[in-house]
């Protein structure tokens, strides 16, 4: 196609990161978002080479670099005695291999970027505009914001995360309880938190695992704490968490671990479940409608894939669009290219739990590795890739 009008339903990084794609190839774009306004929040995200990929083809890898943290490598450590189990070479090697580096970035200031180069580019992004009803109709999509506004497109695309309204027609599940619950805080760093941003990874247990990475020129120091947990029933991002939690769930693990959490701000430390969606054969609803990033596959983060998949949904579907002759013929090419990988990523992200909490920590990594690069995640290029 070589012109049309595309709406997306969420404005967070797979629909900013697809509404710029649509921008590259001409294609008129709307974003509806509704909170009432881009806040500050949030906390670090991992940027792997093949997300990076994309990035440099929508040309904005460098803004991002610039505002991004590149490890040298990254450890996995013991949790009782802390001691090295694997290191992981990152820095020039992923440069090197995949063309592209690996970066930590402050989720902020990703969103910040994207929101500024959609704008430059010419995409509109509506503030405050809940979406309450869609519609594919046989020559156009439709949507309705909670204001009773009308829009109508050739190309509606659900990019509204995991709990996302627009895949309801095609699964009326809610979103599940994967077992898996984290903690986060983002806290500043002092002499005594500096050993960890010049060697970031993670420590791993048991049931368990501490994540933790640099932020913002090595100021912050992201901490993502996960365990297990039955019958988990809150619903929300940013439940409070305190300290002594997280003592309690991480007693016994050793002396880097528990200062971590002793430099954790109580007001500043929240919780939540890590809900997932069970894979799709079809994205496409009414030839019209299409999912992308957590409302089509969303996933626990044990691979550290989220983002970089919907980073890639956005930019393989603009590319199927601009190669297709109808919308129909589209959304074919997009979910020819795309939902194998994404189902893939899905089950290999929680067998990676698995192995990351399991009881005989010393033992990893001694027999073949499974991880995020030994699967070939970082080496698929979204940009040129066949669709």
């Amino acid at each position: 196609m070589r012109s049309g009008s595309i709406l997306i339903v969420g404005g967070g990084i797979g629909g900013l990161t697809t509404a710029l794609a649509m921008r590259q190839h001409g294609f008129d774009v709307d974003v509806f978002e509704a909170a009432p306004a881009f806040a500050n929040v949030g906390a670090g995200v991992t940027l792997a080479p093949n997300a990076m990929r994309g990035f440099a083809h929508l040309g904005v890898a460098d803004a991002i670099g610039a505002q991004s943290m590149e490890p040298v490598r990254q450890a996995v450590r013991h949790w009782q005695d802390g001691r090295t189990l694997m290191t992981l070479e990152r820095g020039n090697r992923m440069r090197e291999e995949y063309g592209a580096p690996y970066y930590y970035t402050h989720r902020a200031d990703l969103h910040a970027i994207l929101v500024d180069a959609v704008t430059q580019a010419g995409g509109r992004i509506h503030m405050g505009a809940p979406v309450t009803e869609v519609a594919a109709l046989d020559d156009r999509a439709e949507l309705v914001t909670a204001a009773g506004t009308r829009f109508s497109g050739d190309l509606l695309i659900g990019a509204d995360g995991v709990k996302s309204a627009v895949r309801r027609p095609l699964d009326t599940a809610a979103p599940h309880f994967t077992g898996h619950v984290a903690v986060r805080a983002v806290v500043p760093v002092d002499d005594e938190l500096r050993p960890f941003v010049e060697m970031p990874g993670n420590f791993i247990g048991p049931g368990k695992i501490a994540v933790f990475y640099p932020l913002r020129g090595g100021s912050l120091l992201n901490l993502v704490f996960f365990s297990r947990e039955a019958g988990w029933t809150e619903e929300g991002w940013t439940i409070p968490a305190t300290r002594a939690e997280l003592q309690a769930l991480f007693a016994g693990w050793c002396d880097p671990v528990q200062t971590m959490i002793a430099h954790a701000d109580e007001t500043q430390l929240f919780k939540w479940a890590i809900n997932a969606r069970a894979p799709l054969s079809s994205w496409s609803i009414g030839g019209r409608i299409t999912l992308l990033g957590d409302a089509a596959h969303a996933m626990t983060p044990f691979l550290g894939q989220g983002a970089s998949s919907a980073i890639e949904d956005g930019v393989v579907l603009a590319r199927a669009l601009a190669a297709s002759a109808s919308v129909a013929e589209a959304l074919g090419r997009y979910e020819a290219a795309r939902i194998d990988r994404t189902t893939m990523i899905q089950s290999e992200s929680n067998q990676n739990a698995d192995r990351l909490q399991g009881d005989d920590a010393e033992l990893f990594g001694m027999k073949k590795l499974r991880n995020e690069e030994t699967l070939g995640l970082f080496a698929y290029d979204c940009g040129t890739v066949a669709v």
